[in-house]
């Protein structure tokens, strides 16, 4: 019988072995391994860029995240019965009560709908701006919700569920992708210059995925603090002895190997030591032009809350160019007490809110997505515009504003891979409930990770006995917004 562990034996399996080492090394290095074989488990290579299930038409997600569900009645969703019938009860409805109460009647937007660009899509003056990109934008009329409450609306169209603790798109992403940028975070959320939305840090959170995965986030008006280089420490003295700390922290890593937990952690301290260079930098403004301020609206000192925001667009153009691989860009913010004042939640006095809504939004994020067209940049990124739900065809007894409806809403994707110019699925004559190609968040989140080149059933991650995936066990690809 043959000795496994005769003198021979060992040297030929190490000759063997010291081969096969080198070889992977220099495949790995070319790109050409897959990224369990390259050394890039997620989990202990957070930012390590990693391979696509199939090939990408985009590499970098911008969502524009309209908080308080903006209504698709007053905006993108145009219904001429609406006009019609304005002031008259809603035919089958009576006695309706939804999240506030009874409804009363049917009741036209306040803004006019017109015909834009060689499509002719009806679109509201309520957002004159973003009306002129019709031709490039691909609609989704028919989106449904599982919830018609603020919290777990963000929720589901942020994580998937309406629950909180689950892992936000962005981190699904970024724990699939890895990061294209070694100075910047992989993913960062915006939010609104008024504050967080109501669902807060839970629309970027990582979840039960490894904490390296959620979002880091930071805004123009503030960016991230303590990045600064203390007083009296030079820079020469700085870098050596971030260089010294990364000599310790290695050392260390060898007497755990395997330990994937230490080896995250130690790559997210390094990344917030590169980050001293890397956003102020980024986040700094003053470089741009006058002529892109006043695109997008920076400059506008009659409205303070629309340049804010103007300069958050601004910078998520900024983070996609630097590689940034997942940006999220909240429009509104949650306040207690304040009801529709500082988001989209129309329910009391829509026309008021609304009128004060629009020109935040409108200007900047239009100036965004026909600036990142000009430069290239949706050549390799999908924008998608969303809100947690609809609103009713009702106005509310009693007020002057509409209430929550999750049974029917719009949102829209532009950029890469993306039909141009093209409306799907549609609701009813009220819009009131999605009744044409009805799709679902699922379904959305699916159709975004394929533009990623990721099939939502392979990404999976395995929790509590269960392997989770960002659409749980739904989703379909929505294939006729796909080009």
């Amino acid at each position: 019988m043959n000795n496994p562990l005769s003198q021979r034996n060992f040297l030929r399996h190490t000759a063997t072995g010291l081969g096969n080492i080198a070889l992977l090394s220099l495949l790995a290095r070319e790109g050409l391994l897959s990224p369990a074989r390259a050394g890039a488990d997620p989990a202990a290579n957070p930012y390590t860029p990693r391979q696509t299930h199939f090939s990408p038409k985009a590499r970098n997600v911008l969502v524009i995240f309209c908080s308080g569900a903006c209504s698709h009645l007053d905006t993108f969703d145009y219904k001429p019965e609406l006009i019609r019938l304005h002031g008259r009860p809603m035919p089958g409805a009576e006695g309706l009560r939804t999240f506030q109460g009874e409804q009363g009647d049917l009741t036209r937007s306040p803004w006019e709908f017109r015909p834009r660009g060689q499509t002719g899509k009806m679109i509201s003056e309520l957002l004159p701006n973003m009306a002129e990109l019709a031709d490039d934008l691909c609609f989704i009329h028919s989106l449904t919700s599982k919830t018609n409450t603020h919290g777990p609306g963000e929720n589901f169209m942020s994580t998937g569920n309406i629950l909180d603790g689950f892992p936000s798109m962005g981190a699904w992403v970024t724990w699939a992708l890895g990061s294209a940028s070694q100075e910047l975070p992989a993913y960062v959320a915006i939010p609104d210059p008024r504050g967080t939305p109501q669902s807060s840090v839970n629309n970027w959170g990582s979840g039960f995925l490894p904490a390296a995965f959620q979002g880091t986030d930071f805004n123009s008006s503030n960016p991230l603090r303590n990045l600064d280089i203390p007083s009296g420490v030079s820079k020469s003295t700085d870098r050596a002895t971030r260089s010294f700390l990364n000599r310790l922290n290695r050392l260390h890593l060898e007497k755990y190997p395997g330990d994937t937990d230490l080896a995250a952690r130690i790559s997210s301290y390094e990344l917030a030591a590169r980050m001293q260079l890397s956003v102020p930098d980024v986040t700094d403004l003053s470089t741009e032009p006058a002529s892109i301020l006043r695109m997008y609206g920076a400059d506008d000192t009659r409205n303070p809350l629309k340049a804010a925001f103007a300069r958050n667009c601004i910078l998520a153009r900024r983070l996609i160019e630097q590689g940034v691989r997942f940006v999220q860009l909240f429009n509104g913010a949650y306040q207690t007490g304040g009801e529709g004042v500082s988001n989209w939640d129309g329910h009391k006095v829509l026309k008021e809110q609304y009128s004060k809504h629009g020109p935040v939004l409108d200007q900047p994020a239009a100036a965004l997505i026909r600036d990142m067209k000009s430069r290239g940049l949706l050549e390799d990124t999908v924008v998608l515009w969303c809100t947690e739900f609809g609103r009713m065809p009702t106005f509310q007894k009693g007020a002057s504003g509409r209430d929550h409806n999750p049974d029917g809403f719009t949102a829209f994707l532009t950029g890469a891979g993306v039909r141009k110019g093209f409306s799907y699925g549609a609701t009813d004559e009220f819009g009131y409930r999605a009744v044409e190609d009805v799709a679902t968040v699922y379904d959305l989140h699916a159709t975004v990770l394929h533009l990623l080149g990721l099939d939502h059933t392979r990404l999976t991650f395995y929790h509590n006995g269960f392997e989770r995936r960002l659409t749980d066990v739904h989703g379909h690809l929505i294939r006729d917004v796909l080009v």
